[in-house]
């Protein structure tokens, strides 16, 4: 059970409800991630609004996003995340030994390079608060410095959220199977 409570629409003042509204309106409804966020209404509203641009309005290929989602979740430790995204990788084209191999802990070793380098990219960025030059050239020379940017700000991203969920001990949302284990 999450240590705080998890904020409905009707738990939120009237002026605040059209955060509520708006999350639900971008994913089709409110995770139980932002749930604990809409305890503090205006936080939720500007990290939703950048987890709406990463998720649905970059230029990031569907597949190298949920890659390092994945990473990031791996990395991180967030089972909640994981279980999230997992479904929506195989969705988008992420083959089912890729995902093994992050779930794993040895990607980027053995993946090809064009997937491995958004696995590498954001185990430096979750441990090392940084990217390596290498790294950094390889990304600029595959997806150009605009989708650089959008992927470490999506490392960042879900970082952010994975500290949210440990921290808060925010359970799955109801439905969702723990593929994290």
């Amino acid at each position: 059970m999450a240590l705080i409570p998890l904020i409905d629409r009707q738990d939120m003042p009237e002026d605040k409800r059209h955060i509520y509204d708006a999350i639900a309106g971008t994913r089709g409804s409110v995770l139980n991630v932002f749930r604990s966020l809409l305890n503090s209404s205006d936080a939720a509203e500007v990290v939703s609004q950048l987890g709406e641009y990463i998720r649905y309005r970059s230029e990031l290929n569907p597949s190298a996003r949920e890659i390092a989602i994945l990473a990031t979740a791996k990395e991180n430790n967030v089972p909640y995340e994981w279980s999230q995204h997992e479904p929506i990788a195989r969705k988008v084209g992420v083959r089912d030994d890729v995902i093994a191999s992050i779930k794993s802990g040895k990607a980027p070793r053995g993946l090809p390079p064009k997937e491995g380098i958004f696995v590498q990219a954001s185990k430096e960025l979750v441990n090392d608060g940084s990217l390596n030059k290498t790294t950094l050239d390889a990304l600029i020379h595959l997806i150009g410095i605009v989708q650089t940017i959008d992927l470490m700000v999506l490392v960042g991203y879900y970082s952010l959220l994975g500290n949210i969920l440990k921290s808060l001990e925010v359970e799955l949302d109801s439905g969702v199977q723990n593929t994290f284990k």
